[in-house]
């Protein structure tokens, strides 16, 4: 159900992104009044407002849901470990020791590093 979700996401995000980018600013409706412009088209000079708006609306609406629902479904979900995410557990058999064989030097000059 999870990825029927996530496909619908997708396809609904995809779908408005495409009808927002072909709806008509605010300006372009001075040129469409006047003859020039969009007056000869299927929904005609003015028709096509109120169709792109609720359309836009309505798949806005659905992606907000979807959103939020997807979101509820991924919070609930259980991570599924990996053995390579717990590399430091209780199978590890060797430890290492702390290195001693670094030379010490005698000069006891300031430094930033801590001891």
């Amino acid at each position: 159900m999870y990825q029927v979700l996530i496909i619908a996401f997708l396809i609904v995000a995809l779908v408005l992104v495409g009808f927002i980018l072909i709806q008509q600013g605010k300006g372009a409706d001075m040129g469409a009044s006047f003859g020039a412009g969009s007056s000869a088209t299927i929904f005609g000079s003015s028709g096509s407002g109120n169709f792109m708006t609720k359309t836009t609306g309505i798949l806005a609406t659905l992606f907000f849901v979807l959103s939020l629902f997807l979101g509820n479904l991924t919070a609930q979900r259980t991570k599924q470990t990996e053995e390579w995410s717990n590399l430091g557990g209780e199978e590890q058999t060797q430890s290492v020791a702390p290195a001693t064989d670094v030379p010490q030097s005698e000069d006891k000059k300031e430094s930033d590093v801590p001891n």
